[in-house]
């Protein structure tokens, strides 16, 4: 008998061979299928056709039984053998660990006993695990550890394996494997982690002084460590408050173990403890920088498509050792600088300047609204929910993480900016650490701060600002460093040439109420209002009807240019937009001294007078009568006013007025005689 997979089985040619049942019987009980062929034969000798034992009805069982004895040894060997597979893994894994030892031929040949080690402890923790299967094989009860120890030894020929033969050996090899995995198959001398003096506890503890606030040198841990396995120094968790146990870092003796600093160095040597010692000693911005794997990225197509923007302080100093602060906007294609600011204070006025800048350079040039930007979290946070909300001004907004410089393309560009521009055509651009040609020396001066260097030469604020413009132009006009992509080209050439195709136009409007200028002004005479000491015409007295009742007060928003002066000029009433408004232009009283602009003027002017008149006309109120309403109770006191008699005390041919006075007209009369009756009613 053999086993298929779990299945105790016996082929079909043994049942017929042995008598056991007929050619005939046979066939006709697997087409009416009374019993189970679990693998069909054909194909060759080696496959041949097998049928489950516990499928044959109980008088055939029983003579496989007697033909076939052996007992649950000899089932559970067959057992082993059908469900041994050779673990690949493992194969490649001691291969690789040979691969350490090239002056050792042996390890070769050990690579694929250990294969072979593994691959056996891995069907006996599968019989392990699969509970039906080995009751059927072991009995009731708890795993048989003698009756498997035996099984395998009786298969160390077939398989070529080392494992021990001793019960309780093999059975602490297989909580080893367990536990281990593959390395506690490998001899003590080539570092198998079980042989080992510094196991994994062990060597969590070294680590674990290692990285104290004080970061003690490879002599100081070695020290701390003996103190401690001596009982002379007590080492506890900082998180949960244990403290370690002495006694639990002994050799097999029970005595304390001695590492000695060659040891403890090469633990805290090893490439993966140096790696945890860096993450918990450094900051968080050093070691992502030092040590942590970061994003790889690749440029894209078209310019415009995304900016990049960051402060860099002018390396060059003033006077006071002070530096000129300066805001860039780049654009990621082409490396253009496209927005540029210069200030004393590194403040929100330096980052709405740069936008600013940028915005006349696009709008100078006819070109649409950038695609997408990327910025810096500190002086750009509070402008998450307004200008720099995604789908406000720009599609797509990336808020960088802060203090990660790898992160923005435009930390990248300051860089290659002063290594080539910068410091090709000044003197002093370099840094004090480091090496070579980018090597700045400084002198100490010995003051009582302590902290002031000696440099040969201060600049004032304007040299610097000029220097750094000429440089930005000769950046921007320098062959693209991506020649292969872009060949024959500058920069600006890039910039100017790849424009993206999708970007929506230029939008004033929103611009100016986000980075514009803000002027609290009211509409004058229903036409004009002043903002920045000009008049600027309404578009029509249409905008009159958008205003709230009783309230002429309005906010002017505009982008100024380079010189500071407004460009468009818009109108909104409580956050509301209400117009957009044109500068008021004069012509000259002196008729005999008027030019054609000042015609052009006059004729412009007329126009709006004209165009205001014609909304007055449109609009004018029709004018309406009113009379009383005629009803019963008119009637009643009509006929209360009019009396047979003539009243008293008028003088006949005369209706007496308020002064005393005649009323002579038809109408006085009925006045007179109806206020006369209602006096007497």
């Amino acid at each position: 008998m053999e086993y298929f997979g779990n299945i105790r089985c016996i082929s079909a040619r043994d049942l017929i061979d042995t008598g056991i049942i007929t050619d005939s019987q046979y066939g006709n009980w697997v087409k009416r299928h009374r019993i189970q062929v679990v693998r069909r034969g054909g194909g060759g000798s080696r496959n041949y056709a097998l049928v489950a034992v516990d499928s044959l009805p109980s008088s055939c069982r029983e003579k496989v039984e007697a033909k076939f004895p052996g007992g649950p040894a000899m089932d559970l060997r067959h057992w082993i053998l059908s469900n041994y597979e050779l673990d690949q893994a493992a194969v490649s894994y001691f291969m690789e660990w040979a691969a350490r030892y090239p002056s050792d031929r042996s390890t070769g040949e050990l690579a694929r006993k250990y294969a072979v080690n593994a691959s056996v402890l891995n069907t006996c923790i599968k019989l392990y695990e699969n509970a039906r299967v080995r009751k059927r094989l072991m009995g009731e009860g708890a795993y048989k550890w003698e009756m498997m120890a035996a099984t395998v030894e009786t298969l160390r020929e077939e398989f070529g394996h080392d494992l021990p033969a001793s019960m309780l050996r093999f059975r602490k090899k297989v909580n080893e494997y367990k536990e281990y995995g593959y390395e506690c198959l490998i001899s003590g001398k080539f570092g198998n982690q079980c042989a080992r003096k510094v196991d994994f506890k062990t060597e969590r503890l070294v680590l674990s002084i290692t990285v104290l606030p004080n970061q003690p040198y490879g002599s100081d841990v070695h020290d701390m460590y003996i103190r401690f396995v001596c009982g002379e120094l007590d080492v506890f968790d900082i998180e949960t408050g244990e403290i370690f146990n002495p006694d639990d870092f002994t050799d097999k003796n029970g005595d304390p173990k001695d590492l000695s600093e060659s040891t403890i160095r090469n633990i805290l040597n090893k490439p993966a403890n140096r790696l945890l010692i860096e993450k918990a000693r450094r900051g968080w911005s050093e070691f992502y920088h030092e040590q942590m794997p970061h994003m790889h990225r690749h440029g894209g197509e078209w310019s415009l498509s995304q900016i990049t923007m960051d402060d860099v302080d002018l390396p060059r100093r003033m006077k006071g050792g002070e530096y000129v602060h300066a805001y860039y906007a780049s654009d990621v294609v082409s490396q253009c600088r496209v927005g540029l600011a210069y200030g004393r204070e590194k403040d929100d006025r330096l980052v709405v300047d740069c936008f600013r800048d940028m915005f006349r350079l696009i709008e100078k040039n006819g070109w649409g609204m950038p695609a997408g930007i990327e910025v810096e979290q500190h002086l750009m946070s509070k402008y998450k929910e307004g200008f720099l909300k995604a789908g406000e001004v720009f599609k797509f907004v990336r808020f960088c993480a802060p203090q990660n410089s790898q992160e923005k393309y435009q930390e990248a560009l300051n860089g290659a900016f002063k290594t080539t521009i910068a410091h090709k055509n000044h003197e002093g651009i370099g840094r004090w650490y480091g090496k070579g040609a980018r090597r700045v020396d400084q002198k100490k001066v010995s003051d009582s701060s302590n902290h002031t260097y000696e440099d040969r030469r201060y600049y004032t604020f304007e040299e610097l600002v000029a220097d750094d413009l000429r440089d930005t132009y000769e950046w921007n006009h320098t062959l693209h460093p991506n020649q292969k992509k872009f060949p024959g080209m500058t920069r600006w050439d890039v910039l100017v040439g790849r424009i993206n195709p999708t970007l929506r136009p230029l939008d004033k409007l929103t611009l100016a109420r986000y980075i514009g200028e803000r002027v609290e002004t009211s509409i004058r005479r229903n036409s004009t209002v002043r903002v920045a000491y000009m008049n600027w015409w309404l578009s029509g007295p249409e905008v009159l009807e958008q205003l709230e009742p009783n309230n002429h007060k309005v906010t002017a928003y505009y982008l100024p240019d380079e010189e500071g002066k407004p460009t468009d000029v818009f109108l909104y009433q409580n956050d509301r937009y209400i117009d957009k408004v044109r500068p008021m232009e004069t012509y000259n009283r002196v008729m005999a001294e008027r030019t054609e602009e000042d015609e052009r003027i006059k004729t412009e002017q007329n126009k709006i007078v004209s165009h205001f008149g014609k909304w007055l006309r449109d609009n004018a109120i029709s004018p309406v009568g009113v009379m009383a309403v005629q009803g019963e109770e008119d009637e009643d006191m009509e006929a209360l006013a009019l009396p047979s008699a003539e009243p008293t005390g008028t003088v006949a041919g005369c209706l007496p007025d308020d002064d005393g006075g005649c009323l002579t007209d038809d109408a006085g009369a009925a006045m007179s005689w109806k206020r006369n009756a209602l006096d007497n009613y």
